[in-house]
């Protein structure tokens, strides 16, 4: 956990971060995030064999999947 509170912390000066960082900051498993990927759902950067995932596509991501509390 406290890798992610180190993450947070430091947002400000990160743009993207790893799939694995991305599931780690909204606490669901790597195969749920991977499975947005794939579907196209959550938008990704790929450089070279490297895949990053910025915060603004995360935070839109996480929005779109947004229920109300009665749910």
């Amino acid at each position: 956990m406290t890798d992610a509170i180190d993450i947070i912390n430091q947002a400000s000066q990160i743009i993207a971060v790893s799939p694995n960082e991305a599931a780690r900051l909204c606490s669901i498993g790597r195969t749920t995030l991977y499975a947005a990927l794939s579907s196209g759902d959550l938008k990704s950067v790929k450089i070279g064999t490297r895949r990053l995932i910025t915060l603004e596509a995360l935070r839109d991501w996480l929005k779109r999947n947004e229920v109300p509390a009665d749910e």
